[in-house]
């Protein structure tokens, strides 16, 4: 049996995003930025993407930017709350310590130019308060950046209380969206959200394509320079094929998406069940709050890249955490967020499934995970040296 459950690195794109994608590959391949008919037929396409992508967010079609991806979209979006933050005075970001690398690599960029960033812990829960946010905020807070589902244990932030709060305390609000797009209902003017982040591939479309919403009334700073486009906010041709692609993923995945939502998680929680019943196991993270697709476990005695290994050789496709840092030999900065020791968090994996995902394969998923964690254990030292009791064990049985 082959399974791919690594859906949280990527998704495979849909037909019908293929399909949108291919003319504008072929017959209607103008340059959108061109006066002649080619050109204004790419414009009235781009335009068309602008709006459904818009009306899925419940924002203006004016307000959205494309950009290469999420990290792009992150990106500008922090450098724009502190451009904006530094015109007055106020050079403080409030974020969280297991937010997307795009995010902390970012926020460290701005620390050395004299931005002060305050981290908030997230807890064994994975799950950031909005007492914290509010407990935090000072009067120089430029920016509260908290990242809507986490992308390796798949918690679920409170954003709409998080994005009010922010609104009567005049503080910008962005939201690193990209594992929620197209899985949670999100409505950006409801919520309170000022900028948010997105990345096709996470939702069936094609790779290298994102967006970032901005509010009206924010004026967002340009990341990559050079040409007018994107209304002179984002430089570069826009990628015709890819942003029509992920106009139609994204309506594709939005239909019935309740409907999804409810069937997903019901193979997650069976899923969840079957792996809670390995001794010395633990799952990641609250067990409901979190992604209808995202199963997170940390097995004690076990090295995490064995174990990726040995599931590949039974034809599961998985990972160990963010598919970002999987050459990284250091644990996941987000186990160790929520306390997890390091031995325990190098014994990680994530298993992110896919909407056609099925009970015969959660099942083999879970006989297949147990087996493979049995071996393992079987040629441990560390596992020996437990179960002799000349070392303590960190996890419950």
């Amino acid at each position: 049996m082959k399974i791919y459950a690594d859906n949280a690195a990527t998704t495979k794109m849909s037909k019908r995003a293929i399909d949108a994608m291919l003319p504008f590959m072929g017959t209607l391949y103008g340059n959108a930025s061109s006066l002649h008919t080619d050109g204004q037929r790419a414009a009235e396409a781009l335009l068309s993407a602008r709006e459904r992508i818009a009306g899925r967010l419940g924002c203006e079609p004016s307000e959205i930017i494309f950009t290469s991806g999420g990290s792009e979209a992150d990106t500008q979006a922090l450098m724009s709350a502190a451009a904006l933050g530094e015109r007055h005075n106020k050079k403080h970001i409030i974020s969280t310590t297991f937010e997307h690398h795009a995010i902390l690599h970012t926020l460290e960029a701005l620390e050395k130019r004299g931005f002060e960033v305050t981290l908030l812990p997230v807890g064994e829960s994975g799950i950031v308060s909005v007492e914290q946010v509010e407990a935090a905020i000072r009067p120089d807070t430029c920016l509260v950046t908290i990242m809507y589902a986490n992308n390796e244990i798949g918690t679920i932030q409170p954003v709409a209380d998080i994005g009010r709060l922010c609104r009567e305390k005049g503080v910008l609000f962005h939201t690193d969206s990209v594992q929620a797009v197209g899985h949670l209902a999100i409505d950006v003017k409801e919520q309170c959200i000022d900028m948010l982040s997105l990345s096709a591939h996470k939702f069936h479309g094609p790779k290298g394509i994102g967006a970032l919403y901005v509010r009206k009334g924010i004026q967002p700073v340009s990341v990559i320079y050079g040409g007018g486009q994107e209304r002179g906010k984002r430089a570069g041709t826009e990628n015709i094929p890819a942003i029509m692609a992920m106009a139609e993923a994204l309506d594709e995945i939005c239909e019935n998406m309740e409907e999804k939502a409810a069937r997903l998680s019901e193979m997650r929680d069976r899923l969840i069940r079957g792996l809670n019943r390995i001794p010395h196991g633990v799952l990641n993270g609250d067990a409901l709050r979190r992604l209808p697709g995202n199963v997170s476990f940390c097995f004690e005695g076990v090295e995490g890249e064995a174990l990726l290994l040995y599931l590949d050789d039974k034809g599961i496709s998985a990972s160990s955490g963010s598919a970002c840092t999987s050459g990284s030999l250091d644990p996941s900065h987000v186990l160790l967020a929520l306390g997890r020791p390091h031995e325990i968090a190098h014994g990680s994996l994530r298993l992110s499934l896919g909407e056609e995902i099925t009970r015969e394969e959660v099942d083999y998923m879970i006989d297949t995970v147990t087996e493979v964690v049995e071996k393992l254990r079987s040629m441990s030292p560390v596992w020996r040296d437990l179960q002799s009791g000349n070392r303590a064990y960190m996890t419950e049985a």
